[in-house]
């Protein structure tokens, strides 16, 4: 009789040394990889260098390809869409897994440094959904790109390396904090006040009567990268925290980093693409996107329309229709979900909440409340998926975004879904979300890489 019942099952109860190893491996593996890619433009920079190194070519929208090819195509190096040419012509649809690798950070400013009672600061406007009261006070890094007057790309990168500096956000001590303590957490942090503390020693050598402490972090720089303040209006900065990926737990189980939402399925969909060995029955696709933590809009978000260059250029190439292609075509939005967390119960239908360590969670909805902003799932699309984990040994679970009134959340799949695809959603539970330093599960994490392995072979 327990066959009737349904429950998802925790991977270690079952799992062999074999498989706790390559759990383990897999996890070395991505933590380098957020360590390297704190940034979009660093997330489509390794892909690239990974998918080269796998036999991948760049792919040029109007080229020819036949089966087997393994190509890639680089957005404005914000995105990245890649694919694997498989037997069948792109009549029959493709299989695509899309992940995105922006996250919550913040951006500097167009016009940001400033100088107050003699200490240099940058001035921010946070990107997505943060808690702006845990960016005080921890170690930042600042990444991006910079447009000099000249044309000239110049990269940054300060606070990476173990000798450079770190950045950092005051906040007031306790001793003096009873008005703030007063406030609402909204309140008592105001976005305004994400001020970069960027540096303290004035430049005594010039005829300059103020600013001589922002006069002195300018040279810095111009000595540095050859800018001036001017060439921050052509730039992109973002300070993101200094923490580097590490296990969590005496028994390692956990990854805690910056960036898990959405970079862990971004990793497991590059990583399942490019370690597919041989030629799939259908063409295989893995999209890394920006912008889903501000509504996917823009030229490398998933609303845009390079997608259909792309993917109409390979379609055009079997002369098939792209409207043909997507209709015949099965996508898993590949995003995060939360875990549950017995801190804060109180949000969560705890019988239909991911939970550590009980493999990817498929979600056959996000949105909020009563469903808004999401892609519904069909009963026949599960029904497929559960064949198909079957087969393949992924353990899995299905999820929800917390209790129907408690709030809510979307991702990328209501975009896909709406170019008439078939879509679901499916990701690695994560505690913290959102904060500077979030935390996952290895098992769901190698979980994940392996469901979306299994859908690009069998479905």
């Amino acid at each position: 009789m327990s066959d009737l019942l349904y429950s998802a099952k925790n991977i270690y109860e079952t799992a062999s040394p074999e498989l706790i190893s390559q759990i383990h491996e897999y996890a070395s593996g991505y933590k380098a990889f957020l360590n390297i890619a704190k940034t979009e433009r660093e997330c489509v920079e390794f892909a690239i260098e990974y998918a080269k190194s796998r036999d991948f070519r760049e792919y040029v929208p109007g080229e020819k390809v036949q089966t087997g090819d393994r190509i890639y195509f680089n957005n404005r190096g914000k995105a990245i869409y890649l694919a694997v040419i498989g037997v069948k012509s792109l009549r029959e649809g493709c299989n695509i897994a899309v992940a995105h690798v922006d996250a919550p950070r913040l951006d500097l400013k167009a016009s940001p440094l400033y100088e107050d009672s003699e200490i240099a600061y940058l001035r921010t406007h946070y990107y997505g959904g943060v808690k702006k009261y845990q960016w005080h006070t921890i170690p930042l890094e600042i990444r991006g790109v910079i447009i000099r007057g000249d044309g000239e790309k110049i990269k940054v990168s300060i606070g990476s390396d173990p000798e450079d500096p770190r950045f950092v956000i005051t906040d007031i001590l306790p001793h003096l904090g009873e008005k703030q303590n007063a406030k609402t957490l909204r309140d008592a942090f105001p976005g305004e006040d994400l001020k970069i503390l960027f540096g303290t020693c004035p430049d005594y050598s010039g005829d300059n009567e103020k600013d001589k402490v922002k006069l002195g972090v300018l040279k810095l720089l111009n000595e540095k990268y050859g800018i001036t303040e001017a060439d921050f209006l052509s730039a992109e900065l973002e300070v993101v925290p200094a923490h580097e990926a590490h296990d969590v737990g005496l028994d390692r189980s956990l990854v805690g980093g910056y960036g898990h939402d959405d970079r862990a399925c971004g990793y497991a969909a590059l990583t399942a693409l490019c370690g597919f060995e041989g030629i799939p029955e259908r063409t295989a696709v893995a999209m890394l996107v920006d912008k889903e933590e501000i509504g996917s809009d823009g030229t490398a978000g998933m609303q845009s329309r390079a997608f259909e260059r792309f993917m109409g250029s390979l379609s055009r190439s079997q002369g098939v229709s792209l409207d043909d292609c997507f209709a015949e075509s099965f996508c898993v939005s590949n995003d995060v979900c939360n875990a549950f967390d017995p801190n804060f119960a109180d949000v969560s239908d705890k019988q239909n909440n991911a939970a550590l360590n009980h493999g990817v969670c498929f979600m056959k909805y996000t949105g909020s409340r009563g469903k808004s902003g999401s892609n519904d799932a069909n009963a026949e699309t599960i029904a497929v998926l559960r064949r198909v984990f079957a087969d393949n040994g992924v353990a899995w679970q299905m999820g929800e975004l917390g209790k129907v009134d408690a709030g809510g959340g979307g991702t990328v799949a209501l975009y896909m879904a709406n170019r008439n695809i078939e879509t679901i959603d499916a990701g690695v539970p994560v505690l913290s979300m959102h904060a500077p330093w979030e935390l996952i599960s290895k098992a769901d994490l190698y979980m994940t890489y392996k469901s979306i392995a299994a859908v690009f072979k069998d479905r």
